[in-house]
């Protein structure tokens, strides 16, 4: 399945809104949701020793949802996105992560 495909397929899926600033706003905290059960399932799998990893591989899939429906909303493709953000990626540490490339950087505050 490409990007693309998994795009149409998640419009499919979603409830439809009339208002659009309920539509985004609704991707935005679903987004959030998601990305805590994430962070939950995590937790008790390390600290409390009860194996969640299928819960994370199915949060991560719900959290996607969210991604590809935020893309949906802006008309983004969803492809576009993953390769801007390696572009991004690539300039900001082109010889991979480090503290020192991390603390010269100079990008702009989207809530990082």
């Amino acid at each position: 399945m490409t990007f693309e495909e998994y795009q149409k397929l998640c419009k499919g899926t979603a409830k439809k809104f009339r208002d659009k600033e309920k539509e985004i706003m609704s991707w935005g905290l679903g987004i959030s949701g998601e990305a805590g059960d994430v962070a939950g399932c995590i937790k008790k799998t390390i600290s409390h020793h009860d194996n969640q990893k299928d819960g994370i591989k199915e949060n991560l899939g719900d959290t996607l949802w969210y991604i590809a429906m935020i893309c949906n909303f802006f008309n983004w493709n969803l492809e576009d996105v993953l390769e801007e953000n390696i572009k991004k990626l690539k300039q900001r540490h082109p010889n991979g992560f480090s503290h020192k490339s991390s603390r010269k950087d100079k990008r702009k505050d989207w809530n990082e």
